[in-house]
């Protein structure tokens, strides 16, 4: 499986993009998005952007895989990394509306 993850361009030359994300700077192949511009957010999958990204959905994306790694740290905090769906519409199912009171 890959994941993919949102960059920012920092920097752009033809087909080839400096990008920057939590982890570092990288390259990354553009030909499938076209050119980009300097503060742009891409989703990038191994090294090639796949996708245009608003910020707030790259934002988010970087939220959710955050919320993934402290899962896989053994870190999960329902409090932090659901906040923006603790109260509101439709609910948290059952078992995690448990672990969010648990914790509160």
């Amino acid at each position: 499986m890959c994941l993919g993850v949102p960059m920012q361009v920092l920097e752009s030359n033809g087909f080839v993009a400096l990008c920057a994300d939590d982890s570092g700077v990288s390259a990354v192949d553009v030909s499938l998005v076209g050119e980009v511009s300097e503060g742009e957010w891409l989703l990038v999958f191994t090294g090639a952007a796949r996708e245009r990204l608003s910020e707030a959905r790259a934002l988010d994306i970087r939220d959710a895989l955050s919320a993934l790694t402290a899962a896989l740290n053994g870190d999960f905090d329902p409090n932090a990394h659901f906040q923006d769906l603790i109260n509101r519409e439709p609910s948290l199912p059952p078992h995690l509306q448990a672990l969010v009171k648990k914790e509160a």
